[in-house]
């Protein structure tokens, strides 16, 4: 019954329908880095940063992604293969590029930092060359698989995990896989000991 309501809303209210269900995944996979993060030094979340989160993938990336997506298709049209390949090729060389811009900028601007390009400046390469090692898989999949008017909704249901990595990279990572991976396993080494001493 939801897929159905789900499919039927987006059918008929497509821009909308995608953009809600990005910018609500996106926002989700902040709270979920933070409730992880947060929760295991008995700190509370911080639900502005989810909000702000929210704003920026409302404001920008749910729409950014809706007409990037459907303007590859009018570009490149179709599954077969050199289309397919066309598509992510572009969609990595162009769209993330400025996705992980807007990500970063958009968020030191609602955060009233003084220098906006700051996290730009220091996480950008970091965070592209890691969203290269997830976003074409996913890109690849989703021009497939995934009928048009549902691709910014499957972006987004894959956006977050990707807003797991990005808003801790943003929050207090370097931008690169390895960061997140060491802090992963900071938080099991000191679960393991906590668990221990009991």
């Amino acid at each position: 019954m939801a897929g159905a309501l789900l499919r039927g809303g987006a059918r008929r209210f497509p821009w909308l329908c995608n953009v809600l269900l990005y910018g609500g995944l996106f926002a989700a996979g902040d709270a979920a880095q933070q409730l992880w993060r947060r929760r295991r030094r008995g700190q509370p979340p911080d639900w502005a940063q989810t909000r702000r989160v929210a704003l920026v993938a409302l404001a920008f990336h749910g729409n950014f992604s809706y007409v990037w997506l459907r303007a590859l298709e009018r570009a490149l049209p179709g599954r077969r293969p050199p289309a397919v390949l066309g598509k992510v090729l572009c969609d990595q060389l162009l769209g993330a590029p400025v996705a992980v811009l807007a990500f970063y900028t958009g968020m030191s601007i609602l955060q009233r930092k003084e220098d906006i390009f700051s996290d730009c400046k220091k996480k950008f390469w970091n965070t592209y060359k890691t969203g290269l090692m997830y976003w074409p898989f996913v890109q690849l999949s989703n021009f497939i698989l995934v009928p048009v008017y549902l691709r910014t909704a499957y972006t987004g249901l894959c956006g977050f995990v990707w807003a797991t990595f990005i808003c801790f990279s943003q929050q207090s990572g370097d931008g690169t896989a390895k960061s997140a991976c060491m802090w992963l396993q900071r938080e099991e080494v000191n679960a393991d000991e906590e668990s221990s001493e009991k």
